[in-house]
């Protein structure tokens, strides 16, 4: 979705997947031309729409316009200034340069464009939805001067003076940047949807004017989320119990007065657990120098934590088959970045033990809710369904959601239900957000954030501008040449063992 000058028809598929995991996306342009500002406006209402808001587009639509014509507006203020030979930052300079910018630029905005274009000055459109809030900025790499930065702030402290749109239209402002009137229809546009002016920031950083409004769904999407998610903690309740044989067993190993010889015995009762521990040992992750064929010596090798791991991920594929459904492509996706997740750990997170021990079950079962949205049979989603509908939920609203809005919610309701260690449920509550998540298992939960997305990003289903930087930073990950070289030696492994 990061885009250049040219004309592109507007990817549903890819709002829908940023919009479920909580990923940016990003329009740059560098002159603005028309096809580009009613391009971003169809992004902007294709966005508002897979979230239930379209109730906002016409506002934010004009929020956005406002912003980005502003920023452009500031860039070629920067070009005219350099070829006036004028100082941007002293304030008797600015003011002999904004004489005549307006009529100067506008009698030939084309050189300008061109001017502005070749010394890479951008606007760049950002539009999240993370927390259950939608974020909307308009970026340009032209920072604010100090007076520039106190003559909008004087201008929005303005907006208490104007009842409405006409009142404030009604009002003579300073025509001199011309900007001063769009802003403080703005606000009143945003008050529109019950807004104020708080919900707008503008800020200078990192070279960069960012424009940000931030605003809540609305309280109808809200209570709707809350009820599908009610309806299917309710339906969960209605998922396989975890298998009689590893609950018990899981309950062996929270008695610390249990022996490990009787742990061996148990795991030797059940074929299945017993090849399992077995593989898992003589995986290339012990590097034993010969295989181990031994119960007891597995045990030992593997320690509590390792087979308490071990037990969950095997009920759970257990569990999840009585489910029902068949989805090849899901679960690749988790067995790949379970071991994505393993080796990013080992190899960043060499001293801390739990981390690398939890980082693979939590990478294979991070998606839990979604298994269960896409693989479970049809009736289970049709009973969800049929109760929210007669709770008043649209059911378009409702297929929405279902594409993965809260999977990682559900997902954890699930992992609660089945008694899953707090490490886990706490990944896949939070794998899309790991700086919500409770400070002892964030640098797990990133870990496995940025495994899940390395697989999407080979695939082609997201950018790596997506992909915040400072959660890279966790894992000393600093370029996109350095994350790609990382992915292509684990894409490589991973075939390998799959094979």
């Amino acid at each position: 979705m990061r885009m250049a000058e040219s004309k592109v028809s507007v990817d549903t598929a890819k709002i829908k997947r940023a919009i479920a995991s909580g990923l940016p996306l990003t329009i740059i342009t560098y002159t603005l031309p028309h096809d580009m500002e009613l391009y971003m406006g169809e992004i902007l209402a294709a966005f508002l729409k897979e979230l239930g808001q379209e109730h906002m587009v016409q506002y934010l639509t004009y929020c956005q316009q406002e912003l980005i014509t502003n920023a452009k507006k500031a860039n070629t203020k920067r070009i005219y200034f350099r070829e006036k030979n004028l100082d941007i930052s002293n304030l008797e300079q600015y003011e002999e340069g904004m004489k005549d910018f307006k009529r100067n630029t506008l009698n030939n905005i084309a050189y300008y464009l061109e001017k502005q274009k070749r010394a890479g000055l951008y606007v760049k459109l950002v539009l999240q939805f993370r927390n259950n809030k939608i974020k909307m900025e308009v970026h340009n790499n032209s920072p604010l001067t100090v007076f520039e930065y106190k003559r909008i702030h004087d201008k929005l402290s303005r907006v208490q003076q104007y009842t409405s749109v006409d009142d404030a239209l009604n009002q003579i402002l300073d025509d001199t940047e011309g900007a001063g009137l769009g802003l403080i229809i703005m606000i009143l546009m945003l008050e529109k949807i019950g807004m104020t002016e708080e919900n707008f920031q503008i800020i200078s950083e990192n070279g960069e004017t960012i424009n940000r409004i931030i605003l809540p769904v609305s309280t109808k999407t809200s209570t709707d989320l809350d009820i599908i998610s009610h309806e299917f903690k309710k339906s969960i309740d209605d998922l396989p119990q975890f298998p009689e044989n590893i609950a018990r067993l899981n309950k062996l190993l929270n008695d610390p007065e249990t022996k490990m010889s009787e742990i061996a015995r148990q795991i030797s009762n059940d074929i299945g657990l017993t090849g399992e521990l077995l593989k898992q040992v003589n995986s290339a992750a012990f590097a034993l120098s010969k295989p181990c064929k031994n119960i007891s010596d597995a045990v030992k090798m593997v320690g509590i934590r390792g087979i308490k791991n071990m037990l969950f991920t095997v009920g759970s594929l257990k569990a999840f088959a009585e489910i029902g459904g068949n989805n090849e492509k899901l679960w690749k996706h988790a067995y790949q970045t379970a071991f994505y997740s393993y080796n990013l750990a080992r190899n960043f997170s060499s001293d801390d033990k739990n981390i690398i021990e939890d980082s693979y079950i939590c990478g294979l079962l991070h998606d839990m809710g979604k298994i269960v949205y896409e693989s479970a049979h049809p009736e289970f989603l049709q009973n969800v369904k049929k109760a929210c509908c007669a709770k008043g939920i649209d059911a378009e609203i409702f297929e929405k959601i279902l594409s993965g809005v809260n999977h990682g919610e559900i997902g954890a309701r699930i992992a609660e239900k089945w008694n899953f260690p707090e490490s886990i449920t706490a990944v896949i509550r939070y794998h899309h957000a790991p700086e919500n998540c409770p400070a002892e298992y964030k640098k797990l939960t990133t870990t496995v954030h940025i495994a899940d997305l390395m697989t999407h990003y080979q695939s082609g289903e997201i950018e790596f501008y997506q992909i915040e930087q400072k959660i890279l930073n966790s894992l000393n990950i600093r370029t996109e040449e350095q994350f790609k070289k990382i992915g292509e030696k684990l894409e490589a492994a991973f075939k390998l063992q799959i094979e």
